[in-house]
C-alpha cells in the first residue's frame, strides 16, 4: 500500500465520521439526517474507501536511461 492508499482511506473513514455524526443530529425529519448524511455514506462505502483498496499507481520502468 502506497501513501495514496493509506490518505484515501482515511480520507473515507473521516466522511464516514462526519456522515454519521450528520445522520444522529437533530430530529428524524431534518434534511441534514435524511439527504445529506446518506449521500456522505454511500460516497464513502461504496466509491472512496474501495478507490483506496484498489488504487494502483502509475508503474515506473526501471530502464536504464544514460
Amino acid at each position: 500500500m502506497t501513501k495514496k492508499n493509506l490518505l484515501l482511506i482515511a480520507l473515507g473513514v473521516i466522511l464516514l465520521v462526519i456522515g454519521f455524526i450528520c445522520l444522529a443530529t437533530g430530529p428524524a425529519e431534518n434534511p441534514v439526517s435524511l439527504t445529506i448524511a446518506p449521500l456522505i455514506l454511500c460516497l464513502a462505502y461504496l466509491v472512496i474507501i474501495p478507490l483506496g483498496i484498489l488504487w494502483k499507481g502509475k508503474k515506473e520502468d526501471k530502464k536504464d536511461v544514460q
